[in-house]
């Protein structure tokens, strides 16, 4: 019976399931440290450090902001109001692409100068980042969209896979 249903059908199935306590801690973490890097690049924007080059105008603060909102929307729907379909469908529909999509964007413009990067941070902690060149951030953000782009087309198909390992538990099971 559970062949013939809709893949829309089986991945609300799966998605009803109830999120383990160490997935719903992981997607808190992530809303947690999402927002504080909105407010670091907002003090930066703020405070005009230097951080932001003449280049970062209102479609690379879009791109920017964005990629944060995203990863606040979608963990905020599965971890915070346990709505893992919703959330694996805005990933799945475009939510990982305009992730990949902004990163790729803010890279080709590359609106920063990382030798700003720690100013706003207390004079005791910018040892953490202050190793972060042009040359290492353009490298992240590079492996950032390949791995988002990857993401994207796992996506689509995690629904099926997991689907199919359900299924086979479910079968076994009785």
């Amino acid at each position: 019976m559970n062949e013939t249903k809709s893949w829309f059908s089986r991945a609300k199935t799966a998605a009803e399931e109830k999120l383990p306590l160490n997935e719903r801690i992981f997607g808190i973490g992530i809303v947690i440290v999402s927002i504080l890097m909105i407010l670091f690049f907002w003090a930066h924007q703020s405070q005009s450090t230097g951080f932001f080059t003449s280049k970062f105008g209102t479609m690379e603060m879009i791109m920017l902001y964005g990629f944060w909102i995203f990863w606040i929307t979608t963990a905020s729907l599965e971890s915070i109001f346990s709505q893992r379909l919703l959330s694996r469908i805005v990933d799945t529909f475009g939510g990982v692409l305009f992730a990949a999509i902004s990163i790729a964007w803010n890279l080709a413009v590359f609106p920063f100068d990382f030798a700003y990067f720690a100013n706003v941070l207390p004079e005791f902690i910018r040892f953490l980042v202050q190793w972060i060149s042009n040359d290492i951030a353009w490298v992240i953000m590079l492996i950032l969209i390949i791995l988002h782009l990857l993401a994207a087309i796992y996506c689509p198909f995690a629904y099926k896979f997991i689907d199919k390992k359900r299924l086979k538990r479910e079968k076994n099971s009785n």
